[in-house]
């Protein structure tokens, strides 16, 4: 984003996006160990289609690093490589819980900023 302009929507999206990747990538770890282009599949499923493999690895390598997940090599459905699949860890568990508190209270908060406040039809001096 170029300072002074105004977000577009994808800037936008991608943004907000980048503070709550770790708490999805999470989630859906909890729900089911992954591989990483299930991630992508995933996120892209439930409309966060902006997020790349690319951008996926360094965030599995950081959660596992501080020990929120970890991994195993399984062997691959379609008989391939093994894949490396990731699975959440106690304390993954309890980071995700916590959270997941943390967005619901923040989303709350911005929800009820957004939708209670009304132009007033002028502009600021």
């Amino acid at each position: 984003m170029t300072k002074g302009l105004p977000a577009t929507g994808d800037q936008r999206r991608s943004q907000l996006l980048r503070g709550v990747l770790d708490l999805c990538l999470l989630s859906l770890i909890a729900e089911r160990p992954r591989y990483g282009f299930e991630f992508v599949a995933a996120l892209a499923d439930n409309g966060l289609d902006l997020v790349s493999e690319g951008s996926i690895y360094p965030l599995l390598t950081r959660l596992e690093r501080e020990g929120l997940i970890s991994s195993y090599r399984a062997p691959s459905a379609s008989g391939g490589a093994p894949r490396k699949y990731y699975r959440l860890t106690e304390a993954g568990s309890a980071e995700l819980a916590s959270g997941r508190a943390v967005w619901h209270a923040f989303s709350g908060r911005v929800g009820r900023i957004l939708t209670a406040t009304e132009p007033t039809g002028g502009s600021a001096p």
